[in-house]
C-alpha cells in the first residue's frame, strides 16, 4: 500500500490542522514567508506512524523509532529560517535525515539537498517517502553524520538535527565562504542552538540563538 493511500483519511482533513499550525508558528515568531509556505505545503502526517497521524500537526516532537524523534515544527521552522539566505539557496547538507520531514522542507527551498543518516532503517523509510512525493533534488547517504559529506562540499548551508557536545571541525571546513551552519550543541539538558557563519577561510562568527533539546549526535552506522 502506498504512503498516499495509507494516510488518505488524515490527508483529507489535514489542511485545516496545517493552517492552525501555521498560525501558531507565526505567533511564536516565525516570519519568513518561504518557510511558512514550505511547512504549509509539506504533509507532516506521512512522516510518522499511522497511530500518531492525528497528532501530526501539533507543535510537538514525536517518536519515529530507533530512539529518534521528528522535531517539533517550531524548531524545524526556526532552524530553516536561520540557514536560508536572502539570495539564492543552492546547496545544503543535512546531518540526520531521520524520517525525512526536515529534508522535505529543505527540498522546497534549496536547489540541491544532501542528507546523511547513520541508522539504515530510518534512511530507507525516508527514501521511500521522497520517492512517493517525487522529491528529486534530494541525495541521501548512509554515513556517520559528524563526518558530513566532504566530496560534495562546500555547502551554502549545513543543518544538524542531532547535538554534538562540541561543533565538529569537519563540518565547519565544509562550509562555503558566507555559508551558515545551524546546529544544537552541548550535553543533554544544557544544549543551545548555535548559528555559525563562515566569513572567510579562517574566520567564523558564532551566535547562540536559544536553548533546545535534541538527541545526541552519535558516531557509527547501524
Amino acid at each position: 500500500m502506498s504512503i498516499k493511500a495509507h494516510h488518505v483519511g488524515i490527508g483529507m482533513t489535514s489542511q485545516r490542522t496545517r493552517e492552525r499550525l501555521i498560525q501558531r508558528l507565526k505567533e511564536e515568531g516565525i516570519r519568513d514567508p518561504r518557510v511558512l509556505e514550505a511547512i504549509r505545503q509539506t504533509p507532516r502526517h506521512i512522516f510518522i506512524e499511522e497511530a500518531l497521524a492525528s497528532r501530526a500537526y501539533e507543535d510537538t516532537a514525536l517518536p519515529i523509532g530507533h530512539g529518534q524523534t521528528i522535531s517539533q515544527p517550531y524548531i524545524v521552522a526556526r532552524m530553516t529560517e536561520l540557514i536560508i539566505d536572502e539570495g539564492a539557496c543552492q546547496c545544503v547538507l543535512e546531518i540526520g535525515t531521520g524520517c525525512g520531514y526536515q529534508t522535505a522542507i529543505l527540498s522546497t527551498l534549496f536547489d540541491k539537498v544532501n542528507t546523511v543518516e547513520r541508522i539504515k532503517p530510518l534512511l530507507e523509510g525516508a527514501r521511500r517517502r521522497f520517492a512517493e512525493m517525487s522529491l528529486r533534488n534530494i541525495r541521501p547517504r548512509l554515513t556517520d553524520g559528524g563526518e558530513g559529506w566532504p566530496s560534495h562540499a562546500p555547502f551554502d548551508a549545513i543543518i544538524a538535527t542531532a547535538a554534538p557536545e562540541e561543533i565538529p571541525e569537519g563540518l565547519l571546513a565544509q562550509l562555503a565562504i558566507g555559508g551558515r551552519l545551524v546546529i544544537p550543541v552541548g550535553k543533554e539538558g544544557s544544549q543551545v542552538l548555535a548559528r555559525i557563519v563562515r566569513e572567510s577561510e579562517t574566520r567564523y562568527v558564532r551566535e547562540d540563538i536559544e536553548k533546545v533539546s535534541f538527541v545526541p549526535m552519535l558516531s557509527g552506522v547501524k
